[in-house]
């Protein structure tokens, strides 16, 4: 079953949610050096809980960018597929496109389109119309 952001009833498709929890825990294992929500705590303390308010929007989308620069330094070899099971690796082993060249462009949705750039503008859409963003 795929799970999305959603802001009211418009849905940014996201895919499994085996997915979207590796991208959270290549975050905190990569980017936050296995200290949970301490350089991203509205994208890691929040939002990963399922809900965040809109007005906590401007915050997320000043981590996404900082989440952004972190993995375009990292090779999608570093991807975490879950950190409560450091051994799990994603459905498609290491086969992967050539045009992957970072993990930040390695999360792409199950449409085609890059993680980060629909988190971004599902975050700009609850913030613009005072929407809270669930996952679900």
């Amino acid at each position: 079953m795929g799970v999305a952001f959603w802001v009211e009833a418009k849905s940014y498709e996201i895919g499994t949610a085996s997915f979207l929890k590796s991208f959270f825990s290549t975050v905190f294992i990569r980017c936050e050096h296995s200290d949970w929500g301490s350089r991203f705590p509205t994208i890691m303390n929040e939002l990963y809980i399922g809900e965040l308010p809109w007005r906590r929007c401007e915050a997320a989308l000043a981590e996404i960018e900082q989440i952004q620069e972190c993995l375009a330094g990292l090779p999608p070899a570093d991807a975490v597929w879950d950190f409560e099971n450091r051994r799990a690796a994603p459905p498609w082993g290491e086969d992967i496109s050539p045009s992957i060249t970072s993990l930040a462009d390695y999360y792409v949705t199950s449409d085609g389109k890059d993680l980060l750039e629909v988190l971004g503008r599902a975050l700009s859409d609850s913030l613009v119309n005072r929407l809270n963003i669930v996952i679900r």
